[in-house]
């Protein structure tokens, strides 16, 4: 299983960016997936989440309500949408895929598979 994750760039403050996650290999019908993200100086951290089957999401706390992840069985992508981006948001961003039956998956140990990785830089 191959990930590769795009979309990054630079944004001012209260901007929106859509970061995409090509799966390729497999079907993302079979793995649960994740978004981290890393600033500098910190450790990884969750993002957002989405279950294999059913639909069912997790965001962080720092980011609910501003992005959502979501799933093309068709592209094999999954999206994570950002909105009303601030300073804090700056990361590398993080796509992530885990053989899973059920749920949501929000830490990083328990994934299996990791794309390399998209800069989000956003400037106030």
């Amino acid at each position: 299983v191959q990930l590769q994750a795009s979309g990054g760039g630079l944004v001012q403050a209260g901007g929106s960016l859509r970061l995409s996650c090509v799966v390729s290999g497999r079907t993302i019908r079979n793995y649960a997936m994740g978004w981290f993200r890393q600033a500098p100086g910190k450790e990884r951290e969750f993002v957002a989440a989405i279950a294999r089957i059913g639909g069912d999401t997790a965001y962080a706390d720092s980011v609910k309500g501003r992005f959502v992840i979501s799933r093309d069985y068709g592209a094999n992508t999954v999206w994570l949408q950002m909105n009303s981006l601030n300073p804090e948001d700056t990361a590398v961003y993080y796509c992530a895929a885990v053989q899973r039956a059920w749920g949501v998956v929000q830490s990083s140990q328990s994934y299996e598979y990791w794309g390399q990785g998209t800069q989000v830089t956003v400037s106030s």
